[in-house]
C-alpha cells in the first residue's frame, strides 16, 4: 500500500519536478552564456554553434521516431520553416544575447516574462484573437498586457538604489553602460520570440511531426545565422572554439535549452496545459538573481525588483485570463459523438460557438513543443 501511495505521489509530482528542474537548467544557461559573452565570445558565433548542437541532437530522434508520420515538404512549408529559422535562431537569439551582454541575466529573464503579453498583442493585430471587453477573461488579458508593458518600461527607465545583499554588499556595478540599448534589444527579442511561436502554431497544424519541424528549424537557423555571422564578423578568429567556457556555453544552450527543454515542455504541456508551463517562468528569474549575485557579482536595483514584480503580476493576469476563457470554452463543448473516424485518429465533437450555432470539428492530439508553443498563451 505504501509503495502504491509513493508511486501515485511521484506521478502527480512529476510535472512539478520537471518544470522546476527546467527552470534551473534555463538559469544555468543564462549564467554560463553571460560569462562566455563577458570573456569576448561573439554572440553571432554562439547562436551558430547553439543551433548546430541542437539540430545534431534532435535530428536522429526525428528521423527514427517520425519516419512514418513526416509529411512531404512543399514550397509553402519550406518558406514557413525559413521564416521560423529567421525569427527564432537568428533574430530572437541574437537580440537576446546582445541584450544579455549589455544588461544582466536577471534583467534579461525578467524581460522574457513579457512573452504571453506580446503573443496576445500579435494575435489581436493578426485578428486571430477577438477582444471582447465584456468577458472577464479578456479583461484580465488586456489588463495584464498593459501592466506587463508598464513593468518593462519601469525596469528600462528606472534603476534606483542598489539593493545591498549580505553576500554582495561590496560588489562593483558593471552593468550601467548601454543599459537602455540592451533593454530595447531584449524587447525586440521577446517580440521576435512571440512571433516565432505564433507562426510555429500555424505551421504545426499542417506539419504534424514536431521533432522533425524543430530539427529543420534549428538546421535552417544554423545556416542563416552562419550567413549573418560572415556579414557581421570579419575576423576568422571569432570561430575558434576549444574545450573552454565558449564550448560549454554553446553545447549547454543547444542541448539543454534547445533540445531537452523542447521535449520536457512538450510532455508537460500535453498533460497539464501551457498555462501550467508558463506559470513557472518567474521561478527562473529568482534563481538567476541569486546565482548572478553569487557568481557574477551582479547588482540588483530597487527599480529592477519593482519592475520585475509588476511584469510577473501582468504575466499571471494574462495567464489567469486565458485559464478563465478555457474554462468557458470547455463548458460549451457537448458530449462527444459516439464512434471514431478511423484512418486519421479523428474524433468528431459538437461545439457551440459564440453565435450559438452548433458545428462539428475534428479534435487532434499531438505534442506541442515550446520555448515553446503559442497555444495557450493567447
Amino acid at each position: 500500500m505504501e509503495g502504491e501511495c509513493s508511486c501515485s505521489f511521484y506521478q502527480r509530482a512529476k510535472p512539478y519536478i520537471a518544470m522546476i528542474s527546467l527552470q534551473f537548467g534555463y538559469a544555468g544557461m543564462n549564467i554560463i552564456t553571460k560569462v562566455s559573452l563577458n570573456r569576448g565570445m561573439s554572440h553571432y558565433v554562439l547562436v551558430v554553434y547553439r543551433n548546430a548542437f541542437a539540430a545534431a541532437l534532435i535530428a536522429p530522434f526525428a528521423l527514427i521516431l517520425e519516419r512514418k508520420i513526416r509529411p512531404k515538404m512543399t514550397l509553402m512549408m519550406f518558406l514557413q520553416i525559413f521564416v521560423l529559422g529567421l525569427l527564432g535562431p537568428v533574430i530572437d537569439q541574437n537580440f537576446y544575447y546582445a541584450g544579455l551582454k549589455l544588461t544582466s541575466p536577471t534583467f534579461s529573464c525578467a524581460m522574457s516574462n513579457m512573452l504571453p503579453a506580446m503573443t496576445f498583442i500579435i494575435a489581436v493585430l493578426c485578428r486571430m484573437e477577438k477582444v471582447d471587453i465584456k468577458k472577464i477573461g479578456c479583461q484580465a488579458k488586456v489588463l495584464g498586457t498593459i501592466v506587463t508593458m508598464i513593468g518593462a518600461l519601469l525596469m528600462t527607465l528606472y534603476k534606483g538604489h542598489v539593493v545591498n545583499l549580505i553576500w554582495s554588499s561590496n560588489h562593483i556595478n558593471t552593468y550601467d553602460k548601454d543599459w537602455l540599448k540592451g533593454s530595447i534589444l531584449l524587447i525586440f527579442a521577446t517580440l521576435a520570440w512571440a512571433s516565432f511561436f505564433f507562426l510555429q502554431a500555424i505551421t504545426m497544424r499542417k506539419y504534424r511531426a514536431p521533432l522533425s519541424l524543430i530539427a529543420l528549424v534549428c538546421f535552417m537557423g544554423t545556416l542563416q545565422s552562419t550567413a549573418v555571422t560572415f556579414v557581421m564578423e570579419h575576423k576568422t578568429s571569432v570561430w575558434t572554439i576549444g574545450f573552454d567556457m565558449n564550448l560549454l556555453a554553446a553545447a549547454y544552450a543547444g542541448i539543454v535549452s534547445s533540445s531537452i527543454a523542447y521535449y520536457v515542455h512538450g510532455q508537460v504541456m500535453e498533460k497539464k496545459g501551457s498555462v501550467f508551463v508558463s506559470a513557472f517562468s518567474p521561478l527562473m528569474m529568482i534563481i538567476v538573481a541569486i546565482m548572478g549575485s553569487f557568481i557574477l557579482a551582479e547588482n540588483i536595483y530597487i527599480g529592477g525588483i519593482i519592475g520585475a514584480m509588476v511584469i510577473v503580476a501582468g504575466l499571471y493576469s494574462v495567464l489567469w485570463g486565458k485559464y478563465k476563457e478555457k474554462e468557458i470554452e470547455e463548458s460549451l463543448i457537448v458530449e462527444p459523438v459516439k464512434g471514431v473516424i478511423t484512418g486519421n485518429n479523428q474524433i468528431m465533437i459538437i461545439v457551440i460557438n459564440d453565435e450559438k450555432k452548433i458545428s462539428a470539428a475534428p479534435a487532434f492530439s499531438f505534442p506541442m513543443l515550446a520555448r515553446e508553443s503559442i497555444k495557450g498563451l493567447i
